[in-house]
């Protein structure tokens, strides 16, 4: 009688299905996303359980649209030869990365919900616009337009949620639209190439790869001037410093950027820190008074 033993050349099929499926989601904007959100929950007044909901509610939306949009762009990511995206590269099926898009999907909308229907519902119209994005948005010029809800929609989420239900600060709003559309240019950067050459003509694409790379930091700059000048408050010297410093690192990124691909980048990345713990600083102020 014979046992078999593990294969010592790899993993067995079905954990290298695993692997590919969490690789799938998109692991670093999701995680980044929902400790933002579930930040921004802790800051402004949820309490614990309230703040547990925010994040699987987050978590599973934001699981629902990375494996959307890798089982969209399957076919496209396979014949750019990006063998790093688990479903071009065969480590997981699309069957099975669409079955746990909807399944996340499914998952969110009583979690969303959960923190009262105002605040499900505008959660669920960002996820939604997001999925409009992966199913064809991302190849128009109005490739803007999700991430600007997406990520506008966040604070009135964490805001409706909490007792008396009150609206997220316009101010709060618009900043998180333009994280969005900086977020959009960033993650956009580069691929633009191997979009263009798959037919993909969104807003960044359009632009072009040098225009893009300059024009990253910008939007988050705008998001700063709001976040610092929008609340009614007078700013303190800890907004005047933040806004200085986003000014600093995005006239860095202008000035150096043109014989660079790095530098714009970098500098997009620290106004958005900039801009994160702005939003997180203001805490309960994101309310409508």
């Amino acid at each position: 009688m014979t046992t078999s033993r593990p294969s010592r050349l790899g993993p067995g099929p079905s954990l290298r299905a695993v692997r590919g499926l969490l690789l799938a989601c998109h692991p670093g904007p999701t995680v980044a996303v929902t400790v933002l959100v579930t930040a921004l929950a802790v800051a402004s007044g949820r309490d614990a359980a309230g703040c547990a909901l925010v994040a699987a509610a987050v978590v599973a939306g934001q699981l629902s649209i990375g494996w959307c949009n890798d089982a969209v762009d399957a076919a496209r990511d396979a014949a750019a030869g990006r063998t790093g995206k688990p479903v071009a590269s065969g480590a997981v099926g699309v069957r099975a990365v669409w079955a746990a898009a909807l399944a996340a999907l499914a998952l969110c909308v009583p979690l969303s919900l959960a923190s009262g229907p105002a605040a499900g519902a505008v959660h669920l119209a960002g996820v939604a616009a997001a999925w409009a994005y992966d199913l064809g948005l991302k190849a128009t010029a109005l490739s803007w337009l999700p991430y600007a809800v997406g990520f506008g929609s966040l604070p009135g989420f964490v805001t409706l949620g909490l007792p008396g239900h009150p609206w997220p600060a316009w101010w709060a709003v618009a900043a998180g639209a333009l994280l969005g559309c900086g977020a959009h240019l960033a993650n956009v950067l580069p691929d633009i190439p191997a979009d263009l050459a798959g037919g993909v003509r969104g807003w960044p694409q359009r632009l072009g790869t040098a225009r893009v790379r300059l024009l990253i930091p910008l939007p988050l700059l705008a998001a700063t001037t709001l976040l610092v000048l929008g609340p009614p408050e007078p700013p303190g010297a800890g907004g005047w410093a933040a806004l200085a410093a986003a000014g600093a690192f995005t006239a860095g990124g202008l000035a150096l950027g043109r014989g660079s691909s790095r530098v714009p980048f970098a500098a997009a990345i620290a106004v958005a820190a900039v801009d994160v713990t702005l939003l997180l600083a203001r805490g309960t102020a994101i309310t409508v008074p």
